[in-house]
């Protein structure tokens, strides 16, 4: 099996995404993540261009790592200077990492109208910087900015820039579709002319403005490039990077390339979820093999087959990739979409059984109210539970206030006071939140935790609210759903009501007495 290095970009490329601002400590998560997943490189960061990351460095120097080396990024020389006198290569090997990646001009349009310099001069940039950092001991991937708008536009002086690098020392000649406009045909070619040129390792980096850096990524390996370079969830500038996600299975389930250890690649799907809370966006459940809708099935005949033949409906079994099939909860999902959902709770209960009708009728009267299982199953899941007489209430809720304070005091505007009764104890305690959501949800966690104290563990991820009937003005009715995570797990849970305190409320309890009966089972309670 050919093995590819898979070089991981998340915390450098994919934190010039909009939106994102990592902290030293989200990065170091990250990259325990991605050691763990078996990713060969880490690009950590820029230690020349803010402090945060030279903070960064300075934290994990000496961080034992199982799988990854971690590099530090940079550009070459400026011009006119010696490498070993330039601030920003300076502040690369002060980084302390084994590995490093420098960045140069291989379009002459960059070089002579951007850096505006000369193309030789450009040239010597590049060599200079890459034989300093080969003579300092460091592995050295060399990143050719703009390779493929510079191949189309002058050949032999893209090709040239890549000559430099090599004879240089660089370990690994990357080629860098830094715009993303280039097409897959085209990066076949090109890539393969560059493979038969030079023996050097090549590598690729795809940029996804034309929705291309995934299929660009596959057909540069099969034109011979051995690196691979993207983030997890395709995160990045624009429209993103090329997105490991999607690269790693489709390069090692597909083609038979290993990219990380075959063992390894059931936590793509956690590892791709973590990464997303830790950056603190939604996770795209649209993605491939690592969304939740990716293997998700609601047609009532379509459901029947895929329960039956998965094949006919799914290209992989998501297990390898430690996705889950899913099966939707609708009132137009067939009988055996929602018998298997009931059977999940008790397996007993057969198609014909009076308990699966009484359920698939209140599944309809609830959904006529404008709940949305379908986005929140776990709800869908307690709703079965009741009716069937396998739940148990963890607590009753005798009251509870929410007052909103303004003016707000360190961003604190509104309180709240909850009054529970678990068994025959009774608790009465409060908080101040971000909003009266955010204060409810703190009061009835302080006042449930001595109680429950695996509560702690759940952490809101999302927050959506719609209105149903917005004729009805300030009457009008609302959905709210809830997302939550214990990090061994993710879930959605709703409410509705014309109340969006009352709404809320109602997804929150399905969100702890959720995770309440799922530690319950198995034996964390």
């Amino acid at each position: 099996m050919k093995r590819i290095s898979i070089y991981d970009s998340t915390l450098r490329d994919g934190a010039q995404a909009q939106g994102i601002s990592y902290s030293v400590e989200d990065k170091v998560r990250i990259v325990e993540k991605l050691d763990a997943l078996g990713v060969h490189y880490i690009e950590a960061g820029n230690p020349g261009s803010n402090p945060k990351d030279l903070e960064f460095f300075e934290r994990v120097r000496g961080m034992k790592l199982k799988h990854a080396k971690l590099i530090a990024f940079g550009a070459t020389r400026k011009i006119g200077i010696k490498a070993e006198d330039d601030g920003n290569v300076r502040s690369i090997l002060a980084a302390g990492t084994d590995a490093v990646a420098i960045f140069g001009k291989s379009w002459d349009y960059q070089v002579t109208d951007i850096l505006r310099t000369k193309l030789d001069e450009n040239l010597r940039m590049i060599g200079d910087t890459v034989r300093h950092l080969k003579q300092q001991g460091k592995e050295v991937v060399y990143d050719a900015e703009h390779f493929f708008d510079g191949f189309k536009a002058n050949p032999d002086y893209a090709l040239a820039t890549l000559k430099a690098a090599a004879e240089a020392g660089a370990d690994c000649l990357c080629l860098c579709d830094t715009n993303g406009g280039t097409f897959p045909d085209v990066i076949f070619d090109i890539t393969k002319k560059v493979a038969a040129q030079f023996r050097t390792p090549i590598g690729i980096h795809c940029h996804n403005d034309c929705e291309m850096a995934v299929a660009n990524s596959v057909m540069a390996v099969q034109a011979g490039a051995t690196q691979v370079q993207g983030t997890i969830n395709g995160i990045g500038e624009r429209c993103g990077n090329a997105n490991l996600c999607a690269i790693i299975p489709d390069l090692q389930l597909k083609l038979g390339f290993e990219c990380i250890p075959p063992q390894n690649m059931a936590t793509l799907t956690t590892v791709a979820r973590a990464v997303s809370d830790i950056a603190n966006m939604p996770h795209n459940e649209k993605a491939a093999y690592v969304g939740a809708d990716a293997f998700a099935h609601k047609g009532g005949m379509h459901v029947a087959a895929v329960l039956t033949h998965p094949v006919s409906y799914e290209h992989i079994d998501p297990d390898l990739v430690g996705n889950s099939r899913r099966t939707l909860m609708s009132e137009v999902a067939g009988r055996s979409t929602l018998l298997a959902r009931i059977q999940a709770v008790d397996p007993k209960i057969g198609k014909d059984s009076p308990e699966t009708k009484k359920i698939i009728d209140r599944l309809k009267q609830l959904e006529h109210e404008g709940y949305h299982f379908e986005a929140a199953e776990q709800s869908f899941e307690l709703v079965v539970r009741k009716m069937l007489g396998k739940y148990t209430p963890f607590f009753e809720l005798v009251e509870f206030k929410v007052m909103v304070n303004e003016p707000s005091v360190n961003s604190m505007n509104s309180s709240a006071m909850i009054k529970i009764r678990v068994g025959d104890d009774t608790e009465i305690t409060a908080a101040e939140g971000d909003g009266p959501v955010n204060a409810l949800d703190k009061a009835v966690r302080k006042a449930l935790e001595r109680f429950y104290p695996a509560i702690g563990e759940i952490r809101l991820t999302d927050y959506k609210v719609r209105v149903l009937d917005s004729k009805e003005a300030s009457a009008a009715k609302v959905r709210v759903l809830i997302e939550s995570t214990d990090q061994r797990e993710h879930w959605t849970t709703i409410g509705v009501s014309t109340d969006i305190i009352d709404a809320s409320w109602q997804a929150l309890v399905d969100s702890i007495e959720y995770k309440l009966v799922k530690d319950q089972e198995a034996g964390r309670g």
